[in-house]
């Protein structure tokens, strides 16, 4: 096989599978490790992939701003925000940081629950200012437009002095092999010091998100405690694994 054709096939498996292995395509293609390291950085040039420790996975999509992003999957994003929802409990603190599905989650909140939220997205701020139950603390800093979040030092340092139960994280990408990750380093820098304050991690993810990679880590994805996924999301077992509770939300659900 040439080396054209064996890049046009691990094109096609990574599209149709979200991830190949290395070990597995030396194997396939009876070549060495090496080889197929090389095809990978070939590959990653491109940005067809964006390779992770042993293969490579596809790159997380850059969806735009907030508000581009707000109007894509409204369904999926509603199902999940149900379900996350339905996990919050009476006299919580919770940091919940920006994304189109998080203001979905927001949205949803039961208004009889009471609840301390802490947020750098004024958004979602906004979406709870009909919570007469929850006391809203928006965190400062550098206002970026298109993340629709305060990020920086301010922001950092604000969230350091705040111990959470629970962080409901925007993430950009989610894979048991590379983690949660963030498409930017300012993102990815407050939501890892959100981590760190928090006793519990809540993921809610459309299908697009899983299984891809974007440059920068936030957290292992042993670290999630909550992983709400769609319907159409495929194989949870690798999450099972890593002691995730993995919740499917229905369409639907009430």
């Amino acid at each position: 096989m040439l080396t054209d054709e064996r890049l046009d096939r691990i094109r096609e498996l990574l599209n149709a599978n979200g991830k190949v292995l290395a070990n597995g395509l030396a194997m396939q293609f009876n070549v060495s490790e090496d080889t197929i390291r090389r095809d990978l950085r070939e590959l990653a040039k491109l940005g067809v992939c964006r390779r992770v420790y042993g293969g490579a996975l596809l790159p997380t999509p850059d969806l735009g701003t907030l508000a581009a992003r707000t109007s894509a999957r409204q369904d999926g994003k509603a199902n999940l925000a149900r379900a996350a929802a339905g996990l919050i409990k009476d006299g919580q603190t919770i940091f919940i940081d920006a994304g189109s599905t998080n203001l979905a989650i927001a949205s949803a909140f039961s208004r009889d629950t009471k609840l301390t939220v802490v947020t750098n997205a004024p958004a979602i701020a906004t979406a709870l200012s009909d919570h007469a139950n929850c006391t809203i603390i928006v965190l400062g800093g550098v206002y970026d437009r298109v993340k629709g979040a305060c990020l920086g030092a301010q922001a950092i340092r604000e969230a350091s002095k705040i111990f959470a139960d629970m962080f409901i994280l925007g993430a950009c990408g989610v894979d048991t092999v590379a983690g949660v990750t963030a498409l930017d380093a300012g993102e990815a820098e407050i939501k890892r010091m959100m981590v760190e304050q928090s006793s519990l991690l809540l993921i809610a993810a459309t299908s697009d998100k899983l299984g891809t990679v974007a440059p920068f880590k936030i957290a292992e994805a042993s670290r999630i405690d909550h992983l709400i996924i769609e319907e159409d999301a495929g194989d949870t077992a690798a999450f099972e694994q890593a002691d995730v509770q993995v919740h499917v939300a229905q369409s639907g659900q009430h």
